[in-house]
């Protein structure tokens, strides 16, 4: 049976997919800049009345994603990876600089230096396919080479020297964002969240009892910004949701979370884990609507 999928207010790379496929189609949609917004919902709406399949809602459904996209509808991993990285401010193509102790920061989640995270997206990418480094960085890319092999004391120093403000100087922030929009570079950064972030939020959703959408986003959440739920958490949401269903166990977590945050970022940390517990809030002074963003509580997920 189809279900609402995506709708005002969504925003990622799943949203700009959409809107090429509707321009492709010749449905405008004024920009395909992956921000669902009016002039979105009008080409969905004026879709949805030319197919004459289903009401006209400018909401898209499972049935009409397959339509537009021609695609199979996009899992629930992928689904959740573009609402934390709305939440995160990163897309796979920016690039930040030293400014917050992580050396560089770039890519879909915020892939760190500091943590290997980029140097081992670079080195992976150039095994399979070189050419994305040398297209991106051209003369920089020997450079570059050169420091994701070096010592990290030697990485923070070029991260230092090409830091300005928050951002990169250029060239390098271009360099990045050219590279992160090759697809092979998406393709390779989607597998590292798979592998690091998103297994590991399926094992403790298992572990917690969550099977619902808004609760694997949930874990998965607490896995890319808060490094995965805690055995300390884990045990104080167990205790005190045995025997509640799924809705009050979601809720309990993104509190233990908040609650085991620091102090400085413990409010944006409660207002961004409710959010998706409940399925609907504020973060960031925006408002989520989680049904328009293809998660649901309603919706169970086979998993383990």
């Amino acid at each position: 049976m189809s279900r609402p999928l995506f709708g005002m207010g969504s925003r990622g790379a799943l949203i700009e997919q959409l809107q090429t496929a509707l321009q492709g189609k010749g449905f405008d949609p004024k920009a395909t800049d992956g921000r669902f917004g009016n002039d979105t919902a009008a080409a969905v709406t004026a879709f949805q009345t030319a197919a004459a399949t289903a009401p006209a809602t400018g909401v898209v459904s499972d049935d009409d994603w397959t339509a537009i996209t021609e695609t199979a509808v996009p899992d629930v991993e992928a689904r959740s990876l573009q609402l934390t990285s709305t939440f995160e401010g990163h897309g796979f193509t920016l690039a930040q600089g030293n400014w917050d102790g992580a050396w560089l920061t770039w890519g879909i989640i915020g892939f760190t230096l500091k943590h290997g995270e980029v140097q081992a997206i670079v080195e992976n990418v150039n095994a399979s396919a070189p050419d994305c480094v040398q297209r991106a960085f051209g003369a920089d890319a020997d450079k570059l080479l050169e420091i994701v092999g070096a010592a990290p004391d030697e990485q923070e120093a070029w991260a230092n020297s090409i830091t300005a403000g928050s951002a990169l100087a250029e060239p390098w922030r271009t360099n990045f964002a050219t590279f992160g929009s090759f697809p092979e570079v998406q393709a390779e950064q989607c597998r590292r969240v798979h592998a690091d972030y998103f297994s590991p939020a399926i094992q403790h959703a298992l572990t917690l009892g969550l099977r619902s959408e808004l609760g694997i986003a949930l874990a998965f959440d607490i896995q890319v910004q808060n490094g995965g739920v805690s055995a300390h958490v884990r045990d104080t949401v167990l205790a005190a949701t045995s025997g509640q269903d799924e809705a009050v166990v979601r809720e309990a977590l993104a509190n233990a979370v908040a609650d085991n945050a620091k102090p400085q970022f413990r409010d944006d940390v409660r207002a961004r884990k409710l959010t998706i517990a409940r399925g609907q809030g504020s973060v960031h002074g925006r408002a989520f609507a989680l049904e328009h963003w293809g998660l649901s509580g309603g919706q169970i997920v086979a998993i383990g």
